[in-house]
């Protein structure tokens, strides 16, 4: 009866509200307790540092083992057993997701951000974020026009339970890892945002308490913008708008609020990049199906699909970042200020990985 009731609350209006000004206090607060700025949570940068951190790439300054994506995903997988939600299951065409998963990590690595960090981006004053939410509309509006003729991957089916496992299986070998800082196995940086974070006890609650949040809602950023844009439905966008208002509301109590473009932290004010980005990236969102946040969510819960896509954003990451791919923040020098943005390398990457997801969204409908 109780979890009837916990299920049925959260799946109401007031419920989304509520989960999205949890998420929206958790993330301002993990930055008040040592994650970087306009960055307590977010999806892409912590796959890009759990890439360093295995190794898959060698830029010192963003190499540490996220313990919230760990806690997501174990999260996830609790809540589903709890609920008798958890079905291992997988689809068709996994080195498409795969390679969506990787056009999205270079996309929001060219702006810094994945959705959630473009709101709570925009609620700690970065006006860059203007960008990214328009281009992260603008990919997701490309996407809906193939949805709506035919796109999609082939149907999902079950498989066997052990598959479905084992993304949680390598969340908690990970965790232990970090608990016993393996040194030999994991990278962690020195300095830069990797080595800003908050205590592992308490990322990984934070991390446990958003994963069966997100779990029962089926909360995704992508998906609120989607159902707006295709059928006027504004449930989830009301959970998105709460996280920003709340998110907003504790920067002003800590003091995390800056408005501005120039020198906001981890931002460039490259504004076209910043645009096509988030193009990039919320259309590989719609073509797989779910936000970063949503995926992880779903891999926690035995959809090997979400896992692959997962697994391509990790290898995005080490990508962008062995290939010179990824945004570089505004620096200050000599009290002048040189804008960041990406390589000549990064643009064509990003303009072609837009073309390679609207071939991919043309070419894999039912009827051409």
């Amino acid at each position: 009866m109780v979890k009837r009731n916990v299920s049925r609350f959260l799946a109401s209006k007031k419920g989304i509200i509520l989960v999205g000004a949890c998420i929206g206090v958790l993330a301002s607060t993990l930055q008040k307790f040592g994650n970087p700025p306009n960055m307590g949570i977010c999806v892409a940068c912590f796959l890009r540092d759990i890439s360093g951190a295995l190794g898959f790439h060698r830029a010192g300054v963003v190499q540490y083992m996220r313990p919230e994506i760990i806690g997501f995903i174990l999260g996830s997988t609790i809540t589903s057993l709890i609920y008798k939600e958890f079905k291992a299951r997988n689809g068709s065409a996994p080195l498409v997701r795969f390679c969506l998963g990787a056009c999205a990590m270079i996309g929001a690595l060219a702006f810094l951000g994945c959705p959630w960090r473009t709101v709570l981006r925009l609620a700690g004053g970065d006006l860059n974020a203007i960008l990214g939410l328009l281009g992260l509309t603008t990919g997701i509006a490309i996407g809906d026009q193939f949805l709506k003729y035919g796109y999609n991957l082939g149907k999902t089916t079950k498989t066997y339970v052990a598959g479905g496992f084992i993304v949680p299986f390598f969340a908690l070998l990970f965790l232990v890892l970090l608990f016993f800082k393996s040194k030999g196995i994991l990278f962690f940086s020195t300095k830069g945002p990797g080595a800003m974070h908050a205590c592992i006890g308490i990322s990984i609650l934070f991390g446990l308490i958003i994963g069966f949040l997100l779990q029962r809602t089926r909360f995704c950023t992508m998906g609120s913008i989607r159902d707006v844009l295709l059928v006027g439905d504004v449930h989830l966008m009301s959970g998105l708008i709460s996280l920003f208002v709340f998110a907003f509301l504790t920067n002003l109590l800590y003091g995390q609020v800056h408005f501005g473009f120039r020198l906001q932290p981890i931002a460039h004010t490259a504004h076209l990049w910043n645009f096509l980005g988030m193009t990039l990236a919320g259309l590989a969102f719609v073509l797989a199906g779910g936000c970063p946040g949503r995926q992880l969510i779903l891999s926690g819960e035995g959809d090997m699909d979400a896992g692959v896509f997962v697994l391509g954003m990790i290898a995005g990451a080490g990508f962008a970042h062995n290939f010179g791919l990824a945004g570089v923040p505004d620096k200050l020098i000599n009290n002048v200020v040189q804008v960041g943005g990406i390589s000549l390398s990064g643009k064509i990457v990003v303009v072609s990985g837009i073309l390679f997801c609207m071939m991919i969204g043309y070419f894999m409908r039912e009827k051409i």
